[in-house]
């Protein structure tokens, strides 16, 4: 052995059977591990779904319109992944119906596609679809208003005649579903409104028996402006005087500006009021021609007033006197079957002193001013009675007696 051991060829051929060893297990461990066979990863088959691909529909817009056209469908690819995928990001596809060779009827109409590779299949669900060509018709109509909740308005308040912009619209759809028109309206919401209402609505076409037709509408949404105001009414009203101008002055014209008044509320409260009264003027203020702003008081049951207050102009002039003689007084309320005789005056005249502006004064007549009597309910007998005095505005007037004596008696 030892001879073997010291032998140099032996020692060369040990090494270079631990070389080969070494090498051998190296080589062994760096190698890749087996596995199974596969199909390449892009050859293998991809499925995806479209949801809600639109439909195009060509056809002689000018002339026809179609329905049963689906507005969108399912579209479902199949291929490559890589390139299924790609196509479903992309979302280039094209679905439509070719209808521009088809006559007026109803037709089976196979939808069909573009845009997609032709390494793809591609489904279309649904793929056949019943589509309806008719002949065009555009016509134009009046927009009518409907209220809702006309009977939830603000209280006291009503609606007047709407304004709608443009009143005036434009239809278009099949000839057989525009025979059938029967109303065109846009609804407006009153709904506790107290003022102007400005409101956008879409127009809505029906038939006779209120039923929507599918016509198109141009425009479709309308602008409306419906007034919305308390029912009103104008009326007069009554100036109280309260004292009097300082001596000296007497009063020549009171004039109101204006000389009526709109009062707003319920249309049951209005038809009560006739005139308003109240409106007072203190003439203890006035010392010279005068301009006053008088407000109006507020009837009750009254929502508002327009306007609220007013302008009273108050004229005055120096005061003068003139007389008027023997003016006849006058009887009323006679029992039937009486007879009535002046004792005091004797004559059943009276000289009557009048006080006033002399503008007025100078257009007084004497049968301007009456006086008279009240023998209502007197019986025979000698009675005295108050003088009553009518006369115009803006002036006074003076007795030389407060009383007449009479005498009634039966006529014989």
């Amino acid at each position: 052995m030892d001879k073997f051991m010291n032998n140099r060829w032996f020692m060369r051929i040990v090494a270079l059977l631990l070389a080969l060893m070494l090498f051998m297990s190296v080589s062994f461990e760096t190698q890749p591990k087996s596995s199974s066979p596969s199909v390449p990863t892009d050859s293998s088959k991809h499925v995806e779904t479209l949801a809600d691909v639109p439909v195009t529909t060509y056809y002689d817009e000018e002339k026809t319109v179609v329905s049963g056209v689906p507005e969108t469908v399912n579209v479902v690819l199949e291929g490559k992944v890589n390139v299924t995928k790609t196509e479903a990001l992309q979302r280039d596809i094209e679905v439509y119906a070719e209808l521009m060779d088809l006559g007026k009827g109803t037709h089976k109409v196979e939808l069909k596609y573009r845009n997609v590779s032709k390494n793809i299949n591609v489904t279309i669900e649904p793929s056949i679809i019943t589509a309806t060509i008719k002949e065009k018709v555009t016509v134009e109509y009046p927009v009518e208003i409907e209220f809702i909740n006309m009977d939830k308005i603000a209280e006291g308040y009503v609606a007047d005649t709407p304004i709608v912009k443009p009143n005036i619209v434009k239809l278009t759809g099949a000839k057989e579903d525009m025979d059938q028109i029967a109303l065109i309206k846009a609804l407006v919401d009153l709904k506790d409104e107290s003022e102007t209402v400005v409101q956008e609505a879409r127009v809505a076409v029906y038939d006779k028996n209120q039923n929507a037709l599918s016509v198109i509408v141009e425009p479709s949404i309308v602008e409306i402006t419906v007034p919305i105001s308390s029912p009103s009414k104008k009326v007069p009203f009554k100036i109280v005087r309260k004292g009097s101008v300082r001596d000296g002055l007497s009063i020549q014209s009171i004039e109101s500006i204006p000389n009526e008044v709109t009062i707003y509320g319920s249309q049951e409260v209005l038809d009560g009021i006739e005139f308003i009264d109240g409106v007072s003027v203190d003439l203890g203020e006035v010392t010279e021609d005068t301009t006053l702003d008088v407000k109006i008081p507020l009837p009750e049951g009254i929502e508002k007033i327009s306007p609220e207050t007013i302008q009273i102009e108050v004229d005055v002039e120096e005061e003068k006197r003139t007389t008027l003689s023997n003016l006849p007084i006058q009887s009323f309320g006679l029992g039937e079957g009486l007879s009535l005789q002046f004792l005091t005056p004797e004559t059943g005249t009276l000289d009557v002193s009048l006080l006033g502006a002399q503008s007025i004064l100078d257009k007084i007549k004497p049968s301007d001013i009456e006086l008279y009597i009240n023998v209502t309910n007197l019986g025979s007998g000698e009675h005295d009675v108050s003088i009553e005095v009518n006369g115009p505005q803006n002036i006074s007037w003076e007795l030389p007696n407060d009383e007449v004596e009479i005498v009634i008696s039966e006529e014989e």
